[in-house]
């Protein structure tokens, strides 16, 4: 369960990551203006980062598609029927990118803390 709350988290966050980059450096200017605590990040290779991005491309499409399956769904079995299929098709674009599922979600941890890596990243989706 916490390994679906998780790639739901990073479904979200790859969702919402294409759109972002205007958003992200106004954050990253007024990040500068307060001290904010980071949690030390991890070095990730260019390759790794790639794969995070082609993977949330994909995952950014599947999320809007299972999202508008979750809204139809009747009811409560319904909708979990539709969160573990998400989750299962979600896990496995990760896994065929190349990346382990622990290594996405620190991946996306990452770049929420690190304005840098994040604009490395989309650069990367766009390209």
């Amino acid at each position: 369960m916490k390994r679906m709350t998780a790639l739901f988290s990073a479904a979200l966050l790859a969702a919402g990551m294409l759109s972002m980059t205007a958003h992200a450096q106004e954050d990253s200017a007024s990040a500068s203006e307060q001290p904010q605590a980071q949690a030390p990040t991890q070095d990730f290779s260019d390759a790794q980062l790639q794969q995070f991005a082609d993977a949330s491309r994909e995952i950014a499409m599947l999320s809007q598609e299972y999202t508008e399956r979750l809204n139809a769904a009747e009811d409560e079995a319904a909708q979990q029927e539709v969160r573990m299929e998400a989750n299962d098709r979600m896990v496995e674009v990760v896994e065929d990118s190349g990346l382990d599922v622990d290594t996405f979600n620190a991946i996306g941890q990452a770049i929420q803390q690190d304005p840098e890596m994040m604009q490395r990243v989309q650069e990367m989706a766009q390209s």
